[in-house]
């Protein structure tokens, strides 16, 4: 037996508390008159303001954004088919990213009874640095596990040396075997909250998973 393919599949996944929560608010009025609804848009976003940029000076908001006013106008129809006078709505979107998940709960537990105020959903996220180190640790994992098994195929047949030919995410791995070695490993998906938002507090670990092909010869 001189040379044999052997194309295995390596998987390694990591869980992690998340670092950062990012909460989206938004600030609602409605009325008859376009300047009144505006100003009481205004008024109502004014404390939400406030609450964001206080704690941002206490060290536990570590960014924020807010939206310029949206302003529409929609005619209702009545019962009998007729268009009424125009209803105007304002909104304002704020969105804060918290450090500390006690202060972002009781920081929502407040805001959500005031008139006007909507929560919307968290998204529980890393840091970038951390989510790149976590990506990069967990693909070369999976690297390592494709490779291990490679070389326990070879030596169930006999073979001893074992030589990388393709690697590469899952489904991307060509079907004919490559004249020389390519490196393609990238495959890592970030299983998190802000794929499918949903508003929590108290947040899951945020799973990091890598599953890659590799195809290499044995000798």
């Amino acid at each position: 037996m001189s040379e044999v393919t052997i194309t295995v599949r390596g998987e390694h996944e990591s869980r992690i508390a998340p670092e950062r929560a990012t909460v989206h608010v938004t600030v609602r009025a409605e009325g008859a008159e376009r300047s009144s609804v505006i100003e009481r848009a205004m008024r109502l976003a004014e404390p939400v303001r406030t609450g964001i940029t206080e704690r941002q000076e206490a060290g536990s908001v570590v960014d924020w954004s807010s939206k310029r006013l949206s302003v529409r106008a929609e005619r209702p129809w009545n019962e009998e088919g007729r268009k009424l006078a125009p209803v105007y709505y304002a909104s304002i979107d704020f969105s804060a990213t918290f450090i500390e998940v006690t202060e972002l709960s009781i920081w929502i537990s407040g805001i959500a009874a005031w008139d006007g105020v909507d929560v919307g959903w968290v998204n529980w996220h890393l840091t970038p640095q951390t989510r790149a180190d976590l990506e990069s640790e967990v693909a070369s994992a999976a690297v390592g596990i494709a490779v291990r098994r490679a070389q326990s195929y070879a030596s169930a047949l006999g073979l001893e040396t074992v030589t990388p030919v393709e690697i590469a995410d899952t489904g991307l791995i060509s079907r004919e075997v490559s004249p020389g070695p390519q490196m393609m490993a990238r495959a890592v998906a970030l299983a998190a909250a802000d794929s499918n938002p949903m508003m929590e507090y108290e947040p899951e670990d945020i799973v990091v998973s890598a599953t890659v092909e590799a195809r290499f010869t044995a000798h």
